[in-house]
């Protein structure tokens, strides 16, 4: 793997409070990683603006709002995230099959299949234990609500799915190869965990089968966090070849 591959894979977490704040971020890590993530937060902010910033860098952007309602309400929120010209955003995998599949339909009815964006489900929160589960009302295991979750948003059509690396090799046995998968809980060898509780490095995470990597705080808390980006694509690039 070349070290240009192993950058693409990199999605930095803009889970920043202003509009100035994360521009600095792009101008400093534009073309050092291979996407930047717009969240709740940012988005609730500052709206499409925050994506056009970004794209005026030359910058690609994953959309993360996690979409979680009617079929019909998702569906046409899924329309405006694609009219951004995002390259991935997503939504609740436990909304359920009606409304992921809706979502689909709506992107192949609309959208060019070579140009639109890319439709993830996350499946489990990386946040969540078995106890969280529980908690809710979801008897079944992290290891087994994964991959079901899973095979559901491929049934419907959609293009991956956001999950832990630890649940990575249970995905690609269940969707096989040509299932997108973006996994947060990544943590390089050199940072903290933080509150993150399934967590593997990037080099594990790719050498599992991740495509991308969501990396926010082991950046942006690093002293020099350019460098923090090459020791990310070291340990890819030392894992691979």
């Amino acid at each position: 793997m070349t070290r240009d591959e192993a950058r693409s894979k990199i999605i930095f977490a803009l889970d920043v409070d202003s509009f100035n704040a994360a521009k600095q971020w792009v101008a400093t890590l534009a073309g050092r990683v291979g996407m930047f993530k717009v969240g709740k937060q940012l988005f609730t902010a500052y709206g499409p603006d925050i994506v056009r910033m970004i794209e005026n860098f030359g910058a690609e952007v994953f959309l993360d709002l996690k979409y979680h309602d009617i079929p019909n309400t998702v569906a046409m929120a899924s329309r405006e995230a694609a009219r951004l010209k995002v390259k991935l955003f997503n939504l609740h995998a436990l909304g359920g099959y009606e409304m992921m599949a809706r979502t689909r339909e709506m992107m192949d009815r609309e959208f060019p299949a070579e140009d639109r964006a890319r439709v993830l489900a996350v499946t489990i929160l990386t946040s969540s234990t078995e106890e969280t589960l529980r908690d809710v009302g979801i008897e079944h295991p992290v290891a087994e609500m994964v991959p079901r979750l899973a095979l559901l948003a491929k049934r419907a059509g959609l293009d991956g799915v956001v999950a832990s690396p630890r649940e990575v090799p249970l995905i690609r046995q269940a969707c096989g190869d040509d299932f997108l998968i973006v996994t947060p809980g990544v943590r390089p060898s050199f940072a903290a965990t933080d509150d993150q509780k399934r967590i593997m490095t990037p080099a594990e995470a790719v050498a599992a089968g991740a495509d991308y990597l969501v990396i926010g705080r082991p950046i942006s808390a690093a002293a020099d966090p350019q460098q923090a980006v090459e020791a990310i694509v070291d340990e890819i690039v030392d894992e691979m070849n």
